[in-house]
């Protein structure tokens, strides 16, 4: 009898003794102290034999017929994969991302260097997560291949629709099966991906062009030397001669769009700055009032919703008891105004909101993108979780405080939702900055 068939009687008696301690659930209190003496046997036969006696097996069976399969025909196979016509990515059974070709880079607008190794289920909308990774798992066990239908979080209702089908693959030398996802656009969702693939194809083009327009550069000796040099033995055109001095003129070069971004983000602080420095009216120089000139800055330019929790009671008595704290400014997009779901996040109790109550507590911010617990900002007055009914794609919280010496004033939550980038390091940096002048304001417009 060979190992494995040895494994597998010894292992069909072992499934035969625990049924046969299952059916002692019927017998009196007095006699099941034995029984489970004998459960406490099994368990340890389990831990201590076969499961080491399965790693023996796996480990033989890879040593026979998992061993590397040939270089060139793996360098192959990664190069048909990069450049299949269709998004393709490698799951594993728990839908974490192994492997992305170009066009699901594009599709997802992400780098797969930064995905692999990361729940792909974090770039859909929410509802279709939890979907994606039963059927991911379903098909990783074996039970076939299927399709779906699952968003990419875009502005509309409904955002980009992808038709998912799923497949198992079995990779030489892995004990476990893994999946290959194939994404394509649905007819509403076709002109966006189109969209994307527009924009990175003109960004190639635009390279090529710059190639083609690379100068021929002439050697000292005279004899001219072409701006590419064939390499015979691999058959293609390596680095330009003048890559060096180009990547070094390229690096020195700004990038525009990071340029313009520094500026906007300069306005930003600048009009900050004008809206809280501004003489107030009269009857209009408490905190709420500090704080909605603050919001509207912020709002639409910067964030899809502006959120401002203050605590109004004396924080300098104690420091260290964080006081009660009241949501006083709650700005939304113009569709969360029309259909009525601003009021209930403004109603919604702060210290019910794990992000703002560690905010207020321990002076910590916190930024998300695609923030994976739906309930770090708490449920709404109708049990909705907040970030999952408004489809947040990145948020902010941020203390308001003027110095790490000081007590913590309140907490600014900022959202993005849809389409709308991520917040990045440097936006969030800007938002610390304006979270200390904010503080400074309300130090004035609050009681001492």
């Amino acid at each position: 009898m060979s190992g494995a068939q040895e494994y597998g009687a010894e292992l069909a008696d072992f499934r035969s003794r625990v049924a046969e301690l299952q059916t002692a659930r019927a017998l009196p209190a007095q006699e099941r102290l034995a029984v489970l003496d004998a459960a406490l046997i099994e368990l340890q036969h389990a831990a201590e034999v076969l499961w080491p006696r399965y790693e023996r097996l796996a480990a033989d069976d890879l040593a026979r017929g998992g061993g590397r399969a040939d270089p060139r025909e793996q360098r192959l196979l990664r190069a048909l994969f990069q450049r299949l016509p269709v998004a393709v990515v490698l799951l594993d059974r728990d839908c974490v991302v192994r492997r992305m070709n170009a066009l699901a880079a594009r599709l997802f607008r992400t780098r797969p260097g930064y995905a692999a190794g990361r729940p792909l289920t974090d770039s859909l909308r929410p509802g279709g997560r939890a979907v994606l990774r039963s059927q991911v798992a379903a098909v990783a066990r074996g039970e076939g291949g299927r399709g779906l239908v699952v968003r990419l979080p875009g502005p509309g209702s409904d955002g980009t629709t992808l038709r998912v089908t799923l497949a198992a693959l079995h990779p030489p030398g892995e004990p476990y099966p893994a999946v290959l996802a194939a994404f394509q656009p649905t007819a509403e969702g076709a002109e966006d991906a189109a969209d994307a693939a527009d924009a990175a194809d003109a960004a190639d083009a635009e390279d090529a062009v710059a190639t083609l327009a690379a100068p021929v550069v002439p050697a000292p000796g005279g004899d001219p030397v072409l701006a590419e040099r064939r390499d015979p033995a691999q058959g293609r055109d390596p680095v330009p001669a003048q890559a060096d001095a180009d990547d070094r003129l390229s690096t020195s070069r700004p990038d525009l769009d990071e340029v313009t971004r520094h500026a906007q983000l300069l306005d930003l602080l600048d009009d900050m700055a004008t809206a809280l420095l501004a003489p107030p009216a009269p009857a209009d120089g408490g905190p709420e009032a500090v704080l909605g000139r603050a919001a509207a800055v912020l709002h639409g330019r910067f964030a899809d919703w502006v959120i401002v929790d203050v605590i109004t009671d004396d924080v300098s008595a104690d420091p260290a008891r964080p006081g009660i704290a009241r949501r006083l400014v709650t700005l939304g997009p113009p569709e969360a105004v029309a259909g009525g779901r601003v009021v209930p996040v403004a109603e919604q109790d702060p210290a019910g909101c794990p992000l703002v109550a560690e905010a207020l507590r321990d002076g910590v911010a916190a930024l998300r993108v695609r923030p994976p617990d739906a309930d770090a900002f708490g449920r709404d007055t109708s049990g909705a979780p907040v970030l999952v009914r408004e489809e947040v794609t990145s948020l902010l919280c941020v203390p308001l405080r003027a110095s790490p010496a000081e007590p913590v004033r309140g907490a600014l939550t900022l959202f993005r939702t849809g389409g709308r980038g991520a917040f990045e390091m440097a936006e969030a940096g800007v938002a610390d900055r304006v979270s200390r002048h904010i503080a400074l304001a309300l130090n004035r417009a609050l009681p001492r």
